[in-house]
């Protein structure tokens, strides 16, 4: 059986899933994508994709519609929360693209997820498939789903995030709740004018909590990410609406732009966040995991879904060219690239759940002596600067 033959199902259709349909299909691989929702349409607020993601996406054919919808942030800038003073200023805009051969976007979701349908072929989407149970055969795959219906394949890669069906093939574990809840909205760019003079990406320090803002949508709608610490989730959704008096509550005293922001959302959502612990093992011979369902991260880096869409450049070039009985062997070699450095954002991400929101005092001032000493853009290279394709070949 030629590559191109072999049959893949994904299971998921978010950022990672069509990330992966759209790699494979780059390279010259045919797969099917079972998405569990009826109306397709990935919701959220902002992301930002640095470079290590969009030098793939450009690559994928989505440059364009990053260019048209999406924002190219002159800076990204760490501030006090009571004062707004600055913390650090790391370049972004011309200087990162001359240094890392592609941009830092920020983008609303939904342009994002548009733009990865329009690189897939028609009809290979399929909603309204909820994966219920995965069984894992000698030469194949099958997929059971809620409607009664089901499916085998060869390869079976799970892209359903952190409450994944597959990862279940591979570990039984809970989801952990970080103890921070986190607001989140689109607020109309106007009624935030000063992050659009020079569009950057701002996040302000506070004790227990911390407030980040960008623009997206071209610059007509402002992205705001607002945590809140809280030591129990006691709504049964992860996530709800949220009211904006609350929202403007929990920030009370803080700098007026702070203050703008959070007073400007007609509406808000409301997230429990949480993670998982990093896996000993992504695949078995026939099945594996990319983005949440591998990795499941807090907000704090910025760095999940860029994660996610590496997961799935390496995934489809480890796959490019093997037969169905080298499946096995491409499966290792893509965890062996990939586990080690997103363990590493994993980390840094989950750790962050501390050093972002240290009360005032000393060890709060040693970070941000830190932080200042980090601005030089060049300190990100060894996350920027990665490529995820060039690292399979070596």
């Amino acid at each position: 059986m030629r590559s191109e033959d072999i049959r893949i199902a994904v299971v998921g259709a978010g950022i990672a899933g069509l990330t992966v349909a759209a790699a494979l299909h780059e390279a010259g691989l045919c797969c099917d994508v079972f998405e569990q929702t009826r109306l397709l349409g990935e919701v959220g607020a902002g992301i930002q994709l640095a470079p290590n993601a969009a030098r793939v996406l450009h690559r994928l054919g989505v440059g364009t519609r990053l260019r048209d919808k999406g924002v190219r942030p002159a800076a990204l800038e760490m501030r006090r929360w009571d004062d707004n003073s600055l913390l650090r200023r790391t370049p972004l805009g011309d200087e990162c693209e001359e240094r890392y051969g592609a941009p830092y976007y920020t983008v609303h979701r939904a342009d994002l997820h548009r733009g990865l349908l329009e690189r897939l072929p028609e009809r290979i989407v399929h909603l309204g498939r909820r994966c219920v149970a995965v069984r894992e055969g000698v030469d194949e795959v099958e997929l059971e789903f809620s409607d009664g219906s089901s499916v085998t394949a060869d390869l079976v890669i799970g892209a359903d995030g952190i409450h994944s069906r597959v990862r279940e093939r591979l570990v039984r574990d809970e989801p952990r709740y970080s103890g921070q809840t986190i607001y989140r909205a689109l607020i109309p760019a106007e009624r935030a004018p000063f992050l659009l003079a020079e569009p950057r990406v701002v996040i302000w320090l506070g004790p227990g909590q911390h407030c980040v803002s960008y623009p997206v949508s071209g610059g007509t709608q402002v992205s705001l990410g607002a945590t809140f610490p809280g030591s129990r989730w006691e709504i049964e959704s992860w996530s709800a609406q949220g009211r904006r008096e609350t929202l403007a509550h929990a920030y009370t005293g803080w700098n007026s732009e702070v203050q703008t922001l959070t007073a400007a959302p007609d509406t808000v959502s409301q997230w429990a966040l949480h993670d998982r612990g990093t896996l000993s093992t992504w695949s078995t011979d026939r099945l594996t995991v990319v983005g949440d369902a591998a990795h499941p991260m807090l907000p704090f880096f910025a760095q999940g879904a860029n994660q996610a869409i590496e997961d799935a450049v390496t995934l489809a070039a480890c796959l490019r060219d093997v037969d169905v009985g080298g499946i096995a062997g491409a499966l290792r070699q893509y965890e062996d690239l990939r586990k080690p450095r997103t363990g590493r954002v994993h980390e840094i991400s989950r750790a962050n759940t501390t050093a972002l929101h240290l009360p005032d005092g000393e060890e709060q001032r040693q970070r941000d002596r830190a932080l200042a000493a980090e601005g030089a853009l060049a300190k990100q290279d060894w996350i920027y600067g990665y490529d995820a394709a060039a690292a399979v070949t070596g």
